[in-house]
């Protein structure tokens, strides 16, 4: 008896979709546990697909999954939480710029002269595909092709200023923000400048202390990884934690793919207090977080009682996440504690504005649920995120140096106005509507690397010589030509200007010669 075409068609398709297990490998050697958060739940969602996940990490499941297997650092370096005072200032900018590169070359020692991670190697560990965070070190990139398998790139943020070279993706300081600056794609002559300052130092300064130094490192385990730079512009694909309804339009390339948002977890029922605390607010509620990194406490005082004033003077309530156990004031409307939980925070419906750092990740949960923000950037990726978030219509932002109760106040005005906020919610709407989820997205990505490892989309701007890119040579043959057609067009007026003369020269000789005549 023949099967129906349509049961044949339907067994076909399944045979053909059915997705092989692979052996992915994610090297995670940030100590960063707001970066980590980001990845866990797709690292995850593989394993929960059927892959066998093996992750190098400082943060370790506490409870294990099945298909997904640790290569625990913990206890290697120091976990960065409430390290940054809330102070922004070129000092800030420099010393950021400095951990980064002293993190990124001590996290490369302490990730090849882990034993487990040398079993990989020594043991020729087989992995369809590499995951490598690209934050502050390369290093990674040298263990993934010592064990010659496909590279897939992840960040838990925008792109770094020394990433964009690699992937393709122009820098031009009028319009393409940068990570650590404010100014969105409508930067001031200063802020211009600024980011021409910074850009190149940190380009420079990633290329000499960081790349060298690991270079330095690996030959010390491999005598075979080329040059990182080399290493970095063959990821075959870059997952990109940004979406262009929040963080702008770019200019990507095709191995550039945004998955912003798939890290946002099923909203979790909230403490008891906590929740009586929201749902018997009249007139709402307003979130203040700085995120992890953060130190709220460490607010100047005069910054912090601009802050408490504003907030006691709106009817709305306030949850303030708060280090100490007391908050300076007796503010009846604060509720204050050392962790909450923010998407569950942000997900209830009497909430209705975030006061924020402008972390991406909340910035994310602040889109995905419809709050509007009122910004108020320090360091990082922060500025560049609030200026994307200002611009898109998500919120406003305030600076530290600008920071007054008045000023403050001005903005929550703002954010809490009833028509802003149905643009928040709207604008939010038009997030989520996508071909496919921020998740699936991933996985399909990662499964596509798996099938293809071969392949690998290097946009053309990548191997374009500088002088080219910039067409200084085309600019130059412009100029020569310009030169050359002057001078011979003042060649050929001299030459015109000697013939007159002599012309003239010789009328006024005969013209003497006939008066001498006569």
């Amino acid at each position: 008896m023949k099967l129906p075409v349509t049961i044949i068609t339907i067994l076909t398709t399944i045979f053909i979709n059915e997705v092989t297990p692979l052996n992915i490998l994610g090297v995670f050697p940030y100590q960063g546990r707001s970066h980590f958060f980001v990845f866990e739940p797709y690292l995850r969602e593989l394993a929960a697909r059927g892959h066998n996940v093996t992750v190098i990490t400082h943060f370790p499941q506490k409870t294990p999954v099945k298909n997904y297997q640790d290569i625990s650092l913990a206890g290697t370096s120091i976990q960065v939480e409430g390290l940054i005072p809330v102070e922004k200032s070129y000092f800030t900018l420099i010393m950021i710029g400095v951990y980064l590169i002293g993190t990124g070359t001590d996290n490369c020692k302490a990730l090849l002269a882990n034993d487990n991670v040398q079993k990989l190697w020594k043991s020729e560990a087989k992995f369809d595909v590499v995951l490598v965070e690209q934050f502050n070190s390369d290093c990674s990139l040298g263990l993934a092709h010592k064990l010659g398998a496909p590279v897939i790139g992840l960040t838990s943020h925008t792109l770094m200023p020394w990433q964009l070279n690699r992937f393709g993706v122009e820098f031009n300081p009028s319009y393409v923000s940068t990570q650590f600056l404010s100014g969105g794609t409508k930067p001031s002559l200063f802020e211009r400048i600024e980011r021409v300052i910074v850009y190149n130092i940190f380009n420079t300064a990633f290329k000499y202390a960081s790349q060298r130094t690991d270079e330095s490192t690996l030959r010390e385990y491999f005598d075979d990884v080329p040059p990182l730079e080399e290493l970095a512009q063959n990821i075959r694909v870059q997952l990109v934690y940004t979406h262009h309804t929040l963080s702008g339009v770019n200019l990507y390339p095709p191995k550039i793919v945004e998955v912003n948002g798939y890290h946002v977890a099923k909203p979790k029922p909230l403490p008891e207090k906590l929740k009586k605390f929201i749902d018997e607010a009249e007139h709402g509620v307003i979130y203040v977080s700085f995120g992890s990194m953060l130190k709220a406490a460490s607010t100047p005082r005069d910054k912090l009682e601009a802050i408490t004033k504003a907030l006691s003077q709106l009817p709305q309530r306030v949850i303030f996440k708060w280090e100490e156990k007391t908050l300076p004031g007796d503010y009846k409307n604060i509720y204050i504690s050392d962790w909450l939980p923010q998407n569950d925070i942000l997900a209830h419906p009497n909430v209705v504005a975030f006061y924020s750092h402008c972390g991406l990740l909340g910035t994310t949960e602040a889109i995905y649920h419809g709050v509007p923000i009122v910004g108020m950037p320090i360091f990082g990726d922060q500025p560049s995120n609030a200026a994307a978030m200002e611009e898109s219509g998500m919120g406003v932002q305030i600076q530290t140096t600008e920071l007054t109760t008045e000023k403050l106040l001005e903005k929550f005005k703002i954010v809490l106005d009833p028509q802003f906020r149905a643009n928040v919610k709207r604008l939010s709407k038009v997030w989520h509507d996508r071909p496919s989820s921020p998740m699936d997205t991933a996985i399909y990505w990662t499964e596509y690397v798996a099938r293809n490892p071969n392949f690998t989309f290097v946009p053309p701007t990548v191997h374009v010589p500088f002088y080219q890119f910039w067409c200084l040579d085309v600019l130059a043959v412009f100029i020569l030509i310009s030169l050359i057609s002057f001078y011979v067009l003042k060649f050929l007026c001299c030459l015109v200007c000697r013939r007159k003369s002599k012309e003239v020269v010789k009328n006024a000789n005969t013209k003497k010669k006939s008066k001498k005549d006569n």
